[in-house]
């Protein structure tokens, strides 16, 4: 049975917890009907990763993540916004980078790497050097946090102060009207930064095949 809009949209921003919304019976019953359920619960308990089930997650951690990996430049990373998905990333994708995560809630440090800023991204220049990175992921963020044409300025002038020349950003957003509270074209941060055609994908904008339009952009400063 398909998935509705609304519970993929539950499932991508992480808020259908193990422990959490669902009342306990539906959870004991996909517990004992589900092995799939069964077998993230387990790995979760066990700190091991927990695969999503969405395109746009296996895009991220099947194509982008291996490849930024692989590339002998991209010595530095941060990546924006943490979740129970996120607690793994270090550890298994970017164990030979310098990796950092950066949220603004307290909670979600715990799901952050082990070099974590608690801040929102609006603020990253108060922390880190100029040219600092040579990769800033910002994934499900604009939209979900990043809400007010004030905020995404500041947040996308600090990616580009703080990323190196030649240093990449990819922005990773819901292409629905909800989920848009700013045009992407009106932001003049953004516009400072050239688009670029990631390599294994052919093309600067990559939308997958999601119910919320999930769509990949890859900038280069």
């Amino acid at each position: 049975m398909a998935l509705s809009r609304e519970r993929e949209l539950e499932i991508y921003r992480g808020n259908a917890r193990l422990d959490t919304r669902a009342s306990k019976r539906p959870a004991l019953l996909r517990l004992f009907t589900d092995w799939g359920f069964l077998v993230r619960t387990a790995r979760y308990a066990l700190g091991l990763p927990v695969p999503m089930e969405t395109e746009d997650r296996r895009v991220l951690e099947q194509i982008l993540f291996p490849y930024f990996g692989s590339q002998s430049d991209v010595r530095t990373v941060l990546f924006v916004g943490c979740d129970w998905y996120t607690k793994h990333y270090q550890r298994v994708f970017f164990r030979a980078q310098t990796f950092w995560t950066i949220d603004p809630a307290p909670g979600a440090a715990r799901f952050g790497a082990r070099q974590h800023l608690i801040a929102p991204l609006e603020n990253l220049e108060e922390h880190f050097a100029p040219a600092h990175f040579d990769l800033i992921l910002c994934n499900g963020v604009y939209g979900f946090g990043l809400d007010s044409q004030e905020q995404c300025e500041r947040a996308f002038q600090a990616c580009h102060s703080r990323l190196r020349t030649q240093g990449h950003l990819v922005l990773g957003w819901d292409d629905i009207p909800e989920r848009t509270p700013v045009p992407l074209a009106g932001i003049a941060a953004l516009q400072q930064f050239q688009r670029w055609d990631f390599p294994p994908l052919g093309t600067w904008r990559y939308l997958t095949d999601t119910p919320y339009r999930h769509t990949y952009d890859f900038y280069r400063r």
